[in-house]
């Protein structure tokens, strides 16, 4: 874990998340074997994961009002059409969205990246590669509200 952020308000909020190791996950990355690694890994631990291939298809599923809104969202950095800096700030710019925490993961980890990052409004940011536990970890405190 590289720095956690402005620890914003509880996404226990959104009435899904129930319990320690449960809740909704976006994880939103154009590497499919990156997003398998996250799924697999937050299944095991009991989250329900959502995956988008780059941010304007995250912003496509997050606009699914019939769909609870995810408890945090994984966001990679550098992706087609959409990369992670327009996603993040689409997603501050939104009230409905503006308060679930985002991790950035990804291998841009130039000091200017964490800043901008940081900027944008991200609540952790994790370096590829990266240990499935360390992501684990984070996730787990900010899907109850908590601050890193």
């Amino acid at each position: 874990m590289e720095w956690g952020g402005l620890g914003r308000s509880s996404s226990a909020r959104y009435g899904y998340h129930d319990a320690e190791g449960s809740g909704r996950i976006l994880v939103v990355d154009d590497t499919d074997q990156i997003r398998t690694l996250i799924r697999v890994n937050l299944e095991l631990e009991g989250y329900e994961v959502i995956e988008a291939r780059d941010g304007e298809e995250a912003l496509e599923i997050l606009a699914d009002t019939s769909q609870p809104l995810p408890d945090v969202i994984t966001v990679d950095a550098l992706m087609p059409r959409r990369d992670g800096w327009w996603t993040v700030s689409m997603i501050r710019a939104d009230p409905r969205l503006m308060d679930i925490p985002i991790i950035m993961v990804t291998a841009s980890v130039q000091s200017h990246h964490r800043a901008q990052a940081e900027q944008a409004g991200v609540d952790g940011f994790i370096a590829k590669p990266f240990e499935p536990d360390e992501l684990l970890a984070l996730i787990g405190i900010l899907a109850v509200g908590g601050r890193v």
